[in-house]
C-alpha cells in the first residue's frame, strides 16, 4: 500500500476515533485499533496509537479537573494498570502476530459485553482496594498486550456507581497513567524512529479535532442509539480480527 494511502487512511481512522472519546469518555484505542488493522500490522498499529492515547487523555484529565482527588481514591487502580502494562510489554515483545490479532479480537468482543449486559454487580467500600488492585491488573495485561484497557476500568467503575462525570475524569486519568509505560515500552523498542514516529505525532491532530467534534456531540444527541451503533461495530471487528487470527 502507497505511503500516503496508509497516512490518509490513519488519518481518518483517529479521526473517527477521536469523535468517540470524546462523546463516550473511552473507546479511543479500540476504535482505532479496530480501523487501523484493517490496513496495517498489529504491533504497527499499536505503536501508532501510543501518542494520541497520551495526548488525548492528559487533555481530558486536564479538562475534568479534581486530578489530585481522583488519584487519591483511585490509586490502586493506576499503579497495577501501569505494572500491568510494563511486565506485559516485557516479556510479550516477541508474541507472535496471529496472537495480537486474537487477543485484540476477544477484547473488543469483551468490551462490547460489559457495556450490553444490565447487570451490575456492587463493589463494597471494604472490598474496593483488592478490586482496584485485581482489575487495575488485568487492565495492565490488556493494555500492555493491545493498549486496550478499557474493559476492566468500565466493570470497575461501573460496579462503584460512579456518575458520567466521574467516569470521564477517573478514565482519563487511568488511560492517561497506563500509556507512560506503554510509550517508554514503544520507545526503547525503536517505534518512534523514523516514519512510524512521526506519522504517530501527527495524528494527534486528527484526534484532537475528533475529540472536539465528540465533546459538541455529547449533548446533542442521543447517547443510546450511538452507544449500540458503536457497539454493533465494535462486534464486527472483534469478529473479524479473531477470523484473521484463526485463519
Amino acid at each position: 500500500m502507497e505511503p500516503w494511502l496508509i497516512a490518509s487512511l490513519s488519518v481518518l481512522s483517529l479521526l473517527i476515533a477521536g469523535t468517540v472519546k470524546g462523546a463516550m469518555g473511552l473507546g479511543l484505542p479500540t476504535t482505532a485499533i479496530a480501523l487501523l488493522t484493517l490496513f496495517l500490522e498489529a504491533r504497527t498499529a499499536i505503536g501508532l496509537m501510543v501518542l494520541p492515547i497520551l495526548f488525548s487523555n492528559a487533555w481530558q484529565t486536564w479538562r475534568s479537573g479534581d486530578t489530585l482527588r481522583a488519584l487519591s481514591t483511585y490509586r490502586w487502580f493506576a499503579v497495577t494498570t501501569a505494572l500491568g502494562v510494563a511486565a506485559t510489554l516485557w516479556f510479550s515483545r516477541n508474541a507472535p502476530e496471529e496472537f495480537l490479532l486474537g487477543v485484540l479480537g476477544a477484547v473488543m468482543l469483551l468490551f462490547v459485553m460489559v457495556n450490553l449486559t444490565k447487570w451490575r454487580p456492587m463493589i463494597p467500600d471494604g472490598l474496593d482496594r483488592r478490586f482496584q488492585i485485581g482489575l487495575g491488573l488485568a487492565a495492565g495485561i490488556m493494555g500492555g498486550l493491545t493498549s486496550v484497557w478499557a474493559p476492566p476500568l468500565a466493570i470497575y467503575l461501573a460496579a462503584r456507581g460512579v456518575k458520567k462525570d466521574e467516569f470521564i475524569r477517573v478514565s482519563g486519568l487511568m488511560f492517561l497513567l497506563g500509556g507512560i509505560p506503554l510509550a517508554v515500552g514503544y520507545f526503547l523498542r525503536g517505534a518512534f524512529v523514523g516514519q512510524q514516529g512521526l506519522l504517530s505525532l501527527l495524528m494527534i491532530l486528527p484526534t484532537f479535532v475528533g475529540f472536539t467534534v465528540g465533546e459538541h456531540l455529547r449533548g446533542r444527541m442521543s447517547e443510546t442509539l450511538f452507544r449500540q451503533f458503536l457497539l454493533l461495530v465494535f462486534f464486527l471487528m472483534g469478529l473479524n480480527l479473531l477470523r484473521r487470527a484463526l485463519l
